[in-house]
């Protein structure tokens, strides 16, 4: 799911590594810039972005936007920007080496409803979101890519905690309304149907009638687990099947159950189990 793309900026010089992993309606964007006493340009993005430092930074870091939004000072790790959909920002980086990454997300996507109407930033000191964006790296590069089903939860954590700290959003009220078990039943439906592709928590939500955030506290409510772990724990039941009953590799079983590469299941799955994948076998395979 990674794939080399162009970011929407325009610069004096271009980052190495550029890495993406795109989704229906947003993307995660990663690079590496190399010592560079200067870097000019703009960036303008149809989607929300929203920028870290991951590690390194800047000197000095001026920054302009068309909405009247100004930055001028040093750019460290932990820095965060946030810049609307459709807002144009020019900049000019002095003594800049640094990683950074970015989350972009459609304006129409559903769970970024919650950044309309917040304005630019820049220059803001967030560990929280740094570490996110920093895990969402970490994966990546480890895994090829990014589980959806993580992908998803995670977006929903990041966007419920920037509409509350940076956008006034009021945090949701606690509420006990729990799936029916219906409802339970056509998430686990679903999963079964879809395991070996790519499951969207919008759309368990959307089965279930519900929006994300309201889908995400229901879930929980009525199984005590996340959709994540619930999901995770439905691919594990399905993998020990598959290694005690065939002498498909691991790999095989890996795609068949929905996880992204091979080491994002074995680690999984021997967290579930405290067995690797092989190990598993060596014990419980039906000869």
């Amino acid at each position: 799911m990674s794939a080399t793309s162009t970011f929407p900026a325009r610069l004096t010089s271009q980052p190495e590594g550029l890495r993406r992993c795109g989704w229906e309606g947003g993307a995660f964007t990663t690079a590496y810039r190399p010592p560079t006493r200067l870097v000019e340009g703009e960036i303008r993005s149809p989607s929300h972005l929203v920028m870290a430092t991951l590690r390194g930074g800047a000197d000095r870091h001026e920054i302009r936007t068309d909405e009247g939004h100004r930055y001028d000072g040093p750019d460290r790790p932990g820095t965060i920007s946030f810049l609307p959909a459709g807002c144009a920002r020019s900049l000019r980086l002095h003594g800049v080496e640094w990683r950074w990454a970015t989350i972009s997300l459609g304006a129409d996507w559903d769970g970024a409803a919650v950044l309309r109407g917040l304005r630019p930033f820049s220059g803001v000191e967030d560990g929280f979101v740094q570490g996110l964006l920093a895990e969402f790296e970490r994966l990546d590069a480890l895994d090829g890519g990014l589980d959806s089903v993580w992908r998803d939860s995670m977006l929903a954590a990041l966007m419920a905690y920037i509409g509350r700290r940076y956008g006034g959003a009021s945090a949701p009220a606690p509420g006990r309304a729990a799936l029916a078990p219906w409802q339970v039943r056509r998430v686990d439906e679903m999963i079964a149907d879809q395991m070996s592709g790519e499951l969207r928590i919008a759309d368990l939500a959307a089965a279930c009638g519900l929006s994300e955030g309201h889908f995400h506290r229901a879930f929980r409510a009525a199984t005590g687990s996340t959709p994540l772990q619930h999901v995770n724990a439905r691919r594990v039941d399905a993998a020990r099947q598959w290694l005690v009953r065939t002498d498909l590799s691991v790999g095989t079983i890996a795609f068949k159950v929905g996880f992204v590469s091979a080491s994002h299941f074995a680690r999984i799955f021997r967290q579930a189990t405290g067995r690797a994948p092989l190990a598993f076998r060596r014990a419980y395979k039906v000869r």
